[in-house]
């Protein structure tokens, strides 16, 4: 093998890798929603949101952790937020949640 040859392969083997990362580059970029012109942006559909008012959710005295619960989902699920859950169970390790377990809510 001459090394004129050697070299024009790497050289259109490292090409070849450039563009393949581009490729895949464009494509996951398109694939992410880029284009979509309603993500982030705030659409007013002529209601104010002002004088709207939401009905109150009944918020639970506890809740039993089920298998792979988080404080997030747990927060999302009951509307109580992971820093109020957190200060009301104190003992509880937010890391290793066991299933069966009673957290307090209120």
């Amino acid at each position: 093998m001459n090394k004129r040859s050697s070299a024009s392969t790497r050289i259109a083997a490292v090409t070849a890798l450039v563009l393949a990362v581009v490729v895949v580059l464009v494509v996951l970029g398109s694939a992410g929603g880029g284009g979509d012109s309603s993500s982030g942006k705030h659409q007013h559909n002529g209601k104010s949101s002002h004088g709207s008012t939401k009905p109150k959710r009944h918020i639970p005295a506890t809740y039993e952790i089920q298998s792979g619960d988080t404080l997030i989902s747990i927060a999302h699920e009951t509307g109580v937020p992971v820093r109020e859950i957190e200060a009301l169970n104190p003992a509880v390790d937010p890391q290793i949640l066991i299933a069966g377990e009673t957290l307090k809510l209120r």
